[in-house]
């Protein structure tokens, strides 16, 4: 088998789905249409939580938050997917393609942890609202929001180094639509290395730990809102945490099939469409999610239409698009 230093390669070849002329078409045009309103829609949630003070509450910190994660999460592989979906020659440089990885990972990280702390916020809200006050001030949701950012920076960090060392041997083709993990050690002359088995570790730990620190949270919220007297209190406590809940199971039921198991049961077919659903499908579905479902982001956005609506009647546009 031939064999290439990871320091002389240039670059890989990204195979990306096998479709006609017209699937690809139609394939850009849809990925296309879900980026640019995904885009959109966060930049809208981060303004309206800005201009309304009745926002400024540690939830819609977070959102907000949370809203730019996923501008930065869909850029980092969609303009790329985007741009292959209309050329022949669909190659990344080596380092452009560690840089996506690192990104990826990153901002994946990370999404994570503000999941599980955004999970928290309404936990200490519904379980201990007379401590909700004191306990979510803003310099501490400033910190744990700071947090989240330099922790997904920082444990990404091994793997990256791990790959930038790495040989790969053979056609150098990932059969993928980005530099995803395991594609990529399909192409590394040793498995099984510190690299592979310390990513996979990393990957557990971070999935399986947020993921069950969120479920405890929420299933402690059930138990204190079931309790509760006040029909009304319910329901609006639920109405609050659906959303969030709707998010997390979208989110996570595809990272857990992508990186929670074995990595021998790999389909690679299979995992390019999945992992269209958390890279694409989700981040588009997530500001729907939280706008449509929470009533005060809803009262936002419809004054916010209003207050634009109002500005286009103003007679001095309509005089300036009259002339």
């Amino acid at each position: 088998m031939e064999r290439y230093n990871a320091t002389t390669v240039t670059e890989f070849v990204l195979l990306g789905f096998h479709f006609s002329h017209l699937q690809q078409t139609l394939f850009f045009m849809g990925l296309l249409f879900m980026y640019i309103l995904t885009i959109m829609s966060n930049i809208l949630i981060i303004a309206v939580v800005k201009e309304n003070l009745h926002l400024h509450k540690p939830m819609y910190f977070f959102l907000a938050n949370f809203s730019f994660l996923q501008i930065c999460y869909v850029t980092t592989t969609l303009p790329k997917i985007l741009t292959d979906a209309l050329s022949k020659k669909k190659t990344i440089s080596v380092a452009g393609c560690f840089i996506q990885f690192y990104f990826l990972f990153y901002f994946g990280a990370t999404e994570h942890f503000f999941l599980m702390i955004m999970a928290y916020d309404r936990y200490v809200a519904i379980c201990s609202p007379l401590r909700y006050t004191t306990s979510m001030t803003e310099k501490v949701c400033i910190r744990m929001a700071l947090g989240c950012w330099v922790v997904g920076a920082l444990v990404v960090l091994l793997p990256v180094i791990g790959l930038s060392r790495m040989r790969f041997c053979g056609s150098l083709n990932i059969d993928h639509i980005f530099c995803d993990f395991l594609p990529l050690m399909k192409l590394a002359c040793i498995r099984g290395s510190l690299t592979e088995n310390s990513f996979l570790i990393l990957a557990w730990v971070i999935i399986l730990g947020c993921f069950s620190f969120i479920m405890l949270s929420y299933g402690n919220i059930i138990v204190t809102v079931l309790k509760m007297s006040s029909s009304k209190g319910q329901s609006k406590a639920f109405s609050t945490c659906v959303s969030h809940l709707s998010v997390v199971f979208i989110y996570f039921g595809t990272v857990i099939f992508m990186y929670v198991r074995p990595s021998a049961s790999y389909s690679y077919k299979l995992e390019k469409e999945v992992s269209l659903c958390y890279i694409a499908v989700t981040p588009f579905l997530n500001p729907m999610i939280y706008s449509l479902r929470n009533n005060e982001m809803r009262e936002a956005l419809a004054k916010a239409a209003k207050k634009c609506k109002g500005l286009t009647r103003k007679p001095g546009i309509r005089g300036l698009a009259s002339q």
